[in-house]
């Protein structure tokens, strides 16, 4: 008899939908699904789980943003998507990075307390199996860089960036979600100080895998 089908949704960012580190702005280059490390994953998952992306390039947590628009808000996002694709067996959301830019004037505690403001939303949500909770892995990005093409717009955030993993972590413990440090296992490119190379999205995959598999 077959397993029972599960869905495995990556809420995320630019490094979700695969973005490629930008050697000038306005790039939108983005690599095969092969190649992100959601496609890492979805090699590593039996043939019983749909693992769906829901990477959004810009995506904040909570945020609208006032110059690319609304759209970019997290918080609005996620009840669309869990909705969508219920029932959600298991949610990674990986945000954060984008709530550094300039432009947002928060701090690391302010990013986190973010991040749990989406999960109280999941809790209630109704959209895991049985209409219960899915399960949640949060996963902390990597510190960014202030440099390149990017590096004005993101202007005093590599600082700030390196506070959050641990700060993410606390919040992964308030919730009982699983984390990930993805710090700990990659490095954010020397292109544009955002986005990953390709190493690091399989290096990410690889990890990540490893946890969804404890968890599923």
């Amino acid at each position: 008899m077959a397993a029972n089908p599960k869905t495995l949704v990556c809420f995320g960012d630019s490094n979700t939908h695969g973005t490629k580190p930008m050697a000038h702005f306005g790039e939108r280059g983005r690599y095969a699904a092969d190649v992100r490390w959601t496609g890492y994953l979805r090699g590593a998952l039996p043939k019983n789980v749909m693992l769906i992306e829901e990477g959004h390039p810009g995506r904040t947590t909570v945020h609208d943003d006032p110059i690319e628009g609304a759209h970019k808000n997290g918080l609005s996002a996620l009840q669309v998507a869990l909705e969508t694709h219920r029932p959600v067996d298991l949610l990674l959301i990986m945000l954060g990075t984008n709530d550094f830019k300039a432009r947002y004037s928060v701090t690391a505690a302010d990013v986190a307390r973010s991040i749990d403001r989406l999960l109280r939303i999941v809790k209630v949500s109704e959209c895991g199996p049985n209409s219960g909770v899915p399960k949640v892995l949060l996963i902390a990005p990597p510190p960014i860089e202030e440099r390149g093409c990017l590096a004005g717009i993101f202007e005093g955030g590599s600082t700030k960036s390196r506070g959050f993993a641990p700060l993410l972590a606390d919040v992964a413990k308030e919730h009982g979600a699983g984390f990930v440090d993805a710090g700990k296992v990659i490095q954010i490119s020397q292109v544009d100080g955002v986005h990953f190379e390709e190493d690091a999205h399989a290096a990410l995959g690889k990890v990540i895998s490893e946890d969804v598999a404890r968890m599923l």
